[in-house]
């Protein structure tokens, strides 16, 4: 098994994964998706194993501290100076949920904004998330002002400390 940055050789493989985990109010276009790789490729990770793509992970870099709407499709929102590390999608091939692929990718993405001395790690998730999240370490901040696809979702951070 092996973590690596995403390319655009990847893109449909984690295109299909994306509309397969997401609705489609909230699944990001491949066009979209080609973007974010083009924009912070080193901030899109892709989990392998057996030379396959199990699942991924991707976010941009910002001050905020948490994500915004104009987030998931505006990449010209990455600051590589930023503070905060955001998740847009974190997905497993469905045939590979509950294996502890997406814990992996978290870690991984935890790790390496701890490598980069970040403040933390923020994204949205539904309510029925908030428990796998907390599990992680992510502390629950309340029902979020972003509303993509028009769901109802709800901060969660990740606080580093770099003492």
């Amino acid at each position: 098994m092996i973590i690596r940055n995403a390319n655009l050789n990847d893109l449909e493989t984690i295109y299909n994964i994306e509309i397969a985990c997401f609705p489609p109010n909230q699944a990001a276009t491949s066009k979209t998706l080609s973007e974010r790789l083009n924009a912070y490729p080193l901030h899109f990770w892709v989990l392998e194993e057996n030379g396959k793509i199990r699942g991924f992970i991707n976010g941009m870099i910002t001050n905020f501290d948490t994500v915004k709407d104009e987030m998931f499709k505006n990449v010209d929102l990455h600051d590589s100076n930023g503070s905060w590390q955001s998740v847009f999608g974190l997905a497993v091939a469905p045939e590979f949920q509950k294996l502890g692929y997406g814990s992996i990718l978290i870690h991984h993405l935890i790790q390496v904004s701890k490598q980069n001395k970040l403040k933390g790690v923020t994204l949205t998730c539904e309510k029925h998330l908030i428990p796998y999240y907390e599990k992680l370490g992510f502390i629950n901040s309340g029902r979020s002002a972003s509303n993509h696809g028009g769901d109802v979702f709800y901060d969660m951070k990740y606080l580093i400390s770099n003492n």
